[in-house]
């Protein structure tokens, strides 16, 4: 005869969904049903955190530097502001666009957090993600690296733990000697992914007359990428009447030739010759800027010619995320 199940087990509450934890896939579900946490409440859980998000960064400030920061630039580093104080004994956070042994953060040995950007994410919502990292790394011990994990479908998003009035200004580094504060007392493994990594970074340089517009040096040529907030279908029309009109180069020897779309955010690319600097490009970004902002205005339909010029543009769009 079966053994009846005891009772004082049976009556037992079962937490309800938003108490239930994330745990391992293949693990017994916390809810109590006996089944798996993939076949039970990680169903849903692993669809909440997957679910892409279209612009992950959309609502924080300088929005379209941190489309740049995580897709374009080598080295760069923002202080962040948070909504709430500082926990004691942490005396600042900071945006890295990447940290030595691709960690997803570090606390340092003073107590200051830093978080990676360029980091593969566990969801489809960087935004959260890096949420996620940042307050295990308020907490995590100084001299500490935080390592990536599965991220509760429940979690917190950047978008609300930093200040949306606070200020974003990267700086954008010729190195990673960001890393380390002391050189001379860096660990063999983190030497050498500073080595590797300053050979690999393309010198990079922030325009100040812009908003979020990166020259680069390449071997062959130089580049000027430019993040625009604007939505793509008006910025595409926008680029086409005045690529059509002859007026979408940056100079003699200057060429629009595409666009990155990446989060949501559409990045021009201009070519330009190699003798062309960051400081030569400053005057004429500005004056496309007010070309730009002119042709956005225009609600006319497109001609002929630049609905071509639109067809090219968008042959040559290449998506980054």
């Amino acid at each position: 005869m079966a053994k009846k199940r005891s009772q004082t087990k049976a009556r037992q509450p079962r937490p309800q969904d938003g108490e239930i934890p994330v745990v391992g896939a293949r693990e017994p579900c916390p809810c109590g049903s006996g089944r798996r946490y993939k076949a039970c409440h990680g169903r849903s859980a692993s669809h909440a955190v997957t679910e892409l998000v279209q612009r992950p960064f959309e609502g924080l400030p300088g929005e379209c530097d941190w489309v740049a920061l995580r897709e374009l630039v080598p080295a760069a580093t923002v202080e962040l502001t948070l909504k709430d104080p500082l926990p004691e004994g942490v005396p600042s956070v900071t945006l890295a666009t990447v940290l030595p042994m691709a960690w997803p953060a570090l606390r340092r040995d003073d107590g200051s957090v830093m978080i990676g950007l360029q980091n593969d994410t566990s969801s489809g919502d960087i935004s959260r993600d890096l949420a996620d990292t940042l307050q295990r790394a308020l907490t995590a011990d100084p001299g500490t690296p935080v390592q990536g994990r599965r991220v509760p479908a429940d979690g917190p998003r950047l978008q609300e733990l930093l200040d949306p009035k606070g200020p974003f200004e990267p700086v954008v580094h010729s190195g990673f000697e960001f890393w380390v504060p002391d050189s001379e007392h860096a660990t063999p493994d983190v030497t050498a992914s500073l080595e590797r990594a300053n050979a690999a970074a393309i010198p990079t340089v922030k325009l100040s007359g812009v908003d979020a517009a990166y020259w680069c040096e390449t071997p062959d040529k130089n580049h000027l990428r430019w993040v625009m907030p604007h939505a793509e279908e008006q910025l595409l029309d926008a680029l086409a009447r005045l690529h059509a009109a002859g007026r979408s180069s940056l100079g003699e020897g200057t060429r629009l030739v595409g666009s990155f779309r990446a989060h949501g955010l559409t990045v021009p690319v201009w070519d330009l010759p190699t003798d062309v600097t960051a400081e030569d490009i400053e005057k004429p970004a500005a004056e496309f800027a007010e070309r730009l902002a002119a042709a956005l205005a225009t609600d006319a339909p497109l001609t002929a010619d630049e609905r071509r010029a639109r067809g090219g543009l968008t042959n040559r769009q290449v998506t980054l995320s």
